[in-house]
């Protein structure tokens, strides 16, 4: 943590004072196309941020005018961040995976006056959907000559001189939610709520500069804001970044983190990955011969790039109980934690040690937790947010009267003060039997087969409901050699999961549909969460005929 006589240093001041402490130590390290690697010091990084938010303030912009980001992760994402701060104004991220349509909805509800273009696939689609009255700002990353170039920028502007700063209660960044619930909303993030969370969360992890992380899920996602961004400041340790997808494991190799933080979709793909070198049945074997046990463990979390990791964290969804005990069968214990976008995802975090599976952990420091009448979750956090943005309707809607933020998810809390999530609110729906049913907690039994990657229960208006899957990698492998093989053996697991559930909820078919869900074709959030309402709107057409099979397990 800084040591600044500040009670809650703003994110600036963790900046100057990394600049005059270690202006020699490294802190972003980012990778190229070509195979380069640049790496930036703390003092060549405010060198650059300096520049960028002189440049930013000859625009002769109103203070607190907003001004987008639309990149991948890299370390001009987060310099481009820290020189909207600089230069007075308010950061609005935007997703990279997002299409024209949604992000001219997000510059024009956020009346944002400039835009950082950066590293994404698909910037000449995205570029008419830009207003042409807003400046763009190109990345090195992004090689279109036709707008303003950042390393033109930098190169021939005069830093910023000084150290400005920023009122706590001052408004840093509007968050628009990943919309897996219909339009996106801009959440309204304080520098106080920054501060705060950051001042009283710092005991959790006990970070420090020689700690490392790589960056690789969306910065534009409030979890990658407080985790990688925020605590980089808090705690000045150095940030690797991740060219593509193809040199992931190359760049996590390189970056040995010793914290890694990552989405249950992505750990399952690692253990697939770890699955198609050594099938499962194989390396259990293996696993229980005590010499060679060791030396396997220590092979795998080194081919993963995780041989360094102290702590590692799971978020944003439920992930299975099976993966959890799988990893940590290899020595990587998985904490889950638990936050919003409307609390800066400061709530609750398991105990390294004390881990209880299937909970998210005890309250944060300072965070106040209760149950409300109808099962929701009630926070009151330093970090909730200020409101959502020219929506003061849903900002109260948003509140209790005492003050606590409605979540929209439901949960119990144990003797030991530890929180599970049992799924959201309005996610909740009626058989024709009069029952209601939580598809979240199923969802989770059904994602411990590791033939699936994703599930989807429906079943409002239904006998019973059912279940859509997409296959892993693995399983679509698996499928393609030997489908009979495959769909007997799913059948098989669903009488065992219908064997844990109540008879209301007992899942009467499986359906293997051929889609493959992903945020490019909608079906899911940049953060690799289902949206629901979407998938259930796409197969609705078919539900009644899939019911009527007599297969337990359809290929639709």
């Amino acid at each position: 943590m800084v040591n600044l006589n500040s009670e809650y240093p703003t994110p600036l001041e963790c900046l100057y004072y990394w600049e005059n402490k270690s202006p020699d130590y490294n802190y972003l390290h980012q990778p190229y196309a070509d195979g380069q690697l640049e790496v930036f010091s703390w003092a060549r990084t405010l060198k650059e941020v300096r520049s960028m938010a002189a440049f930013l303030q000859a625009f002769k912009l109103a203070p607190g005018s907003k001004i987008a980001i639309m990149s991948s992760n890299c370390a001009h994402w987060l310099m481009a961040d820290y020189a909207i701060w600089m230069a007075g104004h308010v950061s609005v991220p935007i997703y990279p995976t997002l299409g024209r349509n949604e992000v001219k909805y997000i510059l024009e509800h956020s009346e944002s006056k400039i835009f950082f273009a950066g590293k994404m696939e698909h910037w000449a689609t995205i570029k008419p959907g830009v207003p042409l009255h807003i400046p763009s700002i190109a990345f090195p990353h992004n090689t279109d000559s036709k707008i303003l170039q950042w390393k033109t920028i930098v190169n021939e502007t005069d830093p910023l001189q000084g150290t400005p700063n920023r009122e706590l209660d001052e408004l840093a960044t509007i968050i628009y939610t990943s919309g897996s619930t219909g339009t996106p909303k801009g959440v309204m993030i304080s520098f106080r709520n920054i501060a705060m969370s950051e001042k009283a969360g710092e005991s959790l992890l006990n970070l420090t500069p020689q700690d490392r992380m790589i960056s690789y899920l969306p910065l534009s996602h409030v979890a990658e804001r407080r985790l990688v961004e925020a605590g980089s400041l808090t705690n000045g340790f150095q940030i690797y970044f991740a060219h593509s997808l193809e040199t992931f494991i190359e760049d996590l190799q390189r970056a040995r983190p010793t914290l890694f933080f990552s989405v249950p979709r992505l750990w399952m793909k690692f253990q697939m990955g770890v699955f198609e070198k050594v099938p499962q049945e194989k390396l259990d074997k293996l696993l229980k011969i005590p010499i060679l046990s060791y030396f396997i463990k220590k092979k795998i979390l080194k081919g993963l790039g995780l041989d360094a990791a102290i702590n590692a964290g799971s978020g944003a969804a439920p992930i299975s109980k099976n993966l959890l005990e799988w990893y940590k069968k290899l020595g990587l214990e998985i904490i889950e934690g638990y936050g919003m976008t409307e609390n800066f995802a400061y709530s609750h975090t398991n105990e390294p040690g004390n881990i209880k599976i299937g909970s998210v952990g005890i309250d944060n420091p300072l965070v106040e937790t209760k149950i409300g009448e109808n099962g929701e979750i009630l926070i009151k956090s330093p970090s909730n947010m200020v409101g959502y943005y020219k929506d003061p309707q849903k900002t109260k809607e948003a509140f209790t009267s005492d003050g606590f933020l409605r979540t929209g998810d439901m949960g119990s809390i144990d003797e030991q003060g530890r929180l599970s999530i049992i799924g959201r609110v309005k996610e909740q729906f009626k058989t024709t039997k009069g029952e209601y049913i939580a598809p979240a907690p199923i969802e989770e039994k059904i994602l411990g087969h590791h033939q699936i990657e994703m599930a989807c229960v429906v079943g409002a208006g239904m006998i019973q409901p059912i279940c859509l899957l997409n296959l892993s990698e693995h399983g679509q492998a698996e499928f393609f050699r030997d489908s009979k093989t495959v769909l007997d053996d799913l059948s098989l697991f669903l009488e065992k999961v219908n064997q844990g559930l109540l008879s209301h909820e007992k899942i009467s078919k499986f359906i293997v549909v051929k889609e493959n869900w992903q945020p490019e074709n909608g079906f899911l959030t940049p953060t690799l969460k289902i949206k629901r309402h979407v998938v259930e709107k796409y197969y609705a057409g078919q539900f009644d005929s899939w019911f009527k099979l007599k297969e337990k397990v359809v290929v639709a």
